[in-house]
Order: structure tokens, then C-alpha cells, then sequence
């Protein structure tokens, strides 16, 4: 069999010649200085949501490195979001400070109950006349203050010399031996030791 036979003259070739490569088309990439075509769409950022920019595999893969994809709040805008997340988002009002420029009293308006009246009327007299507030006396204290027969107001000078003259008046060598008013010169010693030890004298 020839190739001129009749059989091969009718059949022609099914493969198709290639055809030349072509540049393939489209939008240039945005990276500057990059010729290539641009056909990965990377984000512009946050507020420009649906805007893209067109950059070549190899700068797309650059720029999403360094691309933060999460829209991260500013301190301020925390700082605000942590302050109303507290009340709620609700409006809250205040109330105004003033600065006291006296020593405050439980209450000025009569309650009528005991308490209320009795804790105004100690802390009115524990108010001195010139302002300064004496300290409430512990119950040994006003017990030591009664013993000398003296005063809470009284000056050490005072409590000095009623000690000493309580000493005279009942120590045994001054009754001829006597010792009947022993307790009242023991108790007049422990009465200025509790005085001194707190600091009245």
C-alpha cells in the first residue's frame, strides 16, 4: 500500500498547530516598578471596605505580610469602650464634692431617735472653742481624771500638781503612820501613771 492510495487521501490530521503564546492581558500590577499583570486583588485597609489594589503573586504575597487583617481599636477607643462597658452604656449622674471646711456633725436635723441626739451632742462637745477636736477619753481615762478630781480640760501643770498634792495629803508619814488612806494614794499613783503614759501630762 502507498501513501497515494485511495484510503488516505480523504483523511486529514485531527492535531491542531499550536498557536504562538500570546502576553496574557489584564490590569498592570500597582507595585511600584513591577511590570507585571496585577490578578491577585489585595485590600486597601480598614475604611475603604470594597476598594482592592492589583498586585502580581510574588508582591501580593509581600504586601499581605505586612497587611494587619484585624482592625485594631485605638487606646483612646478602649479606654472609652471600657468605661461605658462599666454602667452599661448608660448615662449616669453624679453627685458634687465639696471639700468640708468644719468638723462634720452626725446630723443638724432632729431625728427624734436617741442615738442621732446624743452622738450630735458629743460631737458638738468634743469641739473645743477655738476649733480643735479633743479625742473621746477612753473609760480608764475619764476613771483617772475623776480620781484627782480633776477636769478632761486640764492642763498637765494641773495634773501635776493635784498629783502631788494628793501625795502629801495621804501618804502615812504625813497622818502620823496612819494607814487608813493607803487605797487613795495607791489609786491617785495609778491614776497619774495612766495620765502620763497617754500623754496628759
Amino acid at each position: 500500500m502507498t501513501l497515494d492510495s485511495k484510503i488516505f487521501v480523504g483523511l486529514k490530521s485531527t492535531r491542531k498547530k499550536s498557536a504562538p503564546t500570546s502576553q496574557p492581558a489584564g490590569p498592570k500590577c500597582q507595585w511600584d516598578g513591577c511590570e507585571k499583570i496585577g490578578t491577585h486583588r489585595a485590600p486597601v485597609g480598614p475604611g475603604a471596605e470594597g476598594l482592592y489594589l492589583l498586585f502580581c503573586l510574588e508582591h501580593v504575597k509581600d504586601y499581605n505580610k505586612g497587611y494587619s487583617f484585624t482592625t485594631a481599636p485605638s487606646d483612646a477607643d478602649v479606654a472609652r469602650y471600657q468605661k461605658e462597658a462599666t454602667t452599661g452604656s448608660r448615662a449616669t449622674f453624679g453627685t458634687r464634692v465639696q471639700q468640708a471646711t468644719e468638723i462634720p456633725i452626725p446630723s443638724t436635723v432632729r431625728s427624734g431617735s436617741a442615738k442621732t441626739l446624743n452622738a450630735r451632742r458629743d460631737a458638738q462637745n468634743r469641739v473645743q472653742k477655738n476649733g480643735i477636736p479633743v479625742r473621746k477619753l477612753k473609760v480608764l481615762e475619764a476613771k483617772a481624771f475623776e480620781t484627782l478630781g480633776l477636769s478632761p480640760e486640764a492642763t498637765p501643770e494641773e495634773i501635776r500638781s493635784r498629783y502631788k498634792e494628793r501625795l502629801k495629803m495621804h501618804h502615812p508619814d504625813a497622818n502620823q503612820g496612819n494607814r487608813t488612806s493607803e487605797d487613795e494614794l495607791r489609786a491617785s499613783i495609778e491614776a497619774h501613771k495612766i495620765l502620763k503614759l497617754n500623754g496628759f501630762c
